[in-house]
């Protein structure tokens, strides 16, 4: 059973700068895709960055101010998050996405980032 265990969230006043961290119980090289998600207080949980073999892709909102990056040798995948805005405010999830026999979602339990103005 593959376990994602996201850390480095807390709270921080707006301008600054807070990176998460993802850290997958096997080789992340197992996934065909991972990324950070988030969801506000009555909102729907939305992609903010994905890293695949390919490259990288990112949420207009936060182009420019996360950087989504993958290290191997530690399967862990980590966001860095500049510039934070209140409205960055949420609780961050990792998402593992593997395409055997369909696709198959791994989920962490998330973290929370609060961003003070």
């Amino acid at each position: 059973q593959v376990q994602l265990v996201e850390s480095g969230g807390g709270l921080v006043q707006a301008g600054g700068s807070l990176r998460l961290s993802c850290a997958a119980s096997g080789s992340i090289s197992s996934f065909n895709a991972m990324g950070w998600y988030r969801q506000a207080p009555g909102n729907q949980r939305e992609l903010v960055a994905v890293i695949t073999s390919g490259g990288t892709g990112y949420a207009d909102s936060v182009k420019g101010r996360f950087t989504i990056s993958r290290d191997g040798t530690r399967n862990t995948v980590y966001l860095q998050m500049n510039s934070l805005k209140p409205e960055d405010t949420a609780v961050y999830y990792c998402n593992g996405v593997r395409l055997i026999g369909g696709t198959r979602n791994y989920w962490g339990q998330g973290t929370q980032v609060t961003v003070s103005s």
